[in-house]
């Protein structure tokens, strides 16, 4: 009787233990069931994370198509000024901006000069390149600044190409209002990433762009080191393949054109 006791008891242990195993068996099962959800869920939550940053870049890169270069900018309704000073656009009479390369030497002055076009008083910005020894270009270029934007814009320039001192031509020159042109934007006075506007209006002889790709570059140059600085990304509808990155910092303007770098900048002599 002893044995039949114990026989039967360790039946019912080994049946005890066995729904043990299946109940925790079914536990297991239930809650991995259970959690498949928790998984899935969070892929989705990642990919729709994903989408809707795809279509915030979709959005972004749709705002700067092609199609949407900025060429309208209401001059009619502005206040222009043939003097003055923004970020990263100098128009103060006496500034004056040297870069150099190995080869070449580019020297913007900033004249006292005037000249009025389509009934708007421009200022008179001359730019002066040399390619080793020879003079190349000189360009007097026609400039005001809307002051309560700070934003400056384009009206043309007069161009003189040189060939062993003597001039040989005068390519890409232009006036707005003349022969279809219209005023472009040459800096706005507060860049923003993905901005997109032409900076020259002037059908079949010179239609230069730029967007604006960072507003917080480093650049340091033989003069110091910048904080702040406006890259561009700029070329033409006339020849879009051709690219060229400048860049501007604040106080200057232009210190960074291809291989030519801000050697010097201030205030000349009068």
């Amino acid at each position: 009787m002893i044995t039949k006791h114990f026989s039967t008891s360790k039946t019912l242990m080994r049946q005890d233990q066995r729904k043990r195993v299946q109940a925790e068996h079914r536990r297991r099962k239930y809650y991995r069931f259970r959690a498949k959800p928790m998984r899935l869920v969070l892929p989705l939550a990642i990919l729709f994370i994903a989408l809707s940053s795809c279509v915030n870049d979709f959005t972004i890169q749709t705002s700067v198509s092609p199609e949407s270069w900025q060429e309208e900018f209401n001059l009619a309704n502005r206040e222009l000024s043939y003097t003055g000073e923004a970020m990263y656009f100098n128009l103060t009479p006496g500034f004056q901006i040297t870069l150099e390369s190995q080869t070449e030497k580019l020297v913007i002055s900033v004249l006292e000069e005037t000249r009025e076009i389509g009934g708007i008083t421009t200022r008179v910005v001359e730019e002066r390149e040399h390619k080793g020894e020879e003079l190349y270009e000189v360009s007097r270029n026609f400039y005001a600044i809307d002051a309560e934007t700070g934003d400056a814009f384009y009206f043309g320039e007069e161009v003189d190409f040189y060939t062993q001192g003597q001039i040989s031509g005068h390519a890409g020159a232009w006036i707005a209002y003349q022969e279809g042109n219209q005023p472009g934007l040459i800096m706005p006075g507060t860049p923003i990433v993905g901005m997109k506007y032409y900076q020259e209006l002037a059908p079949d002889v010179a239609m230069d762009r730029a967007r604006v790709v960072s507003v917080t570059e480093i650049f340091t140059t033989a003069v110091g080191e910048f904080e702040n600085c406006l890259l561009t990304q700029e070329s033409s509808q006339i020849n879009p393949i051709a690219i060229e990155y400048k860049t501007y910092c604040p106080g200057i303007g232009l210190v960074q054109d291809q291989s030519l770098l801000l050697t010097g900048f201030g205030y000349s002599q009068p």
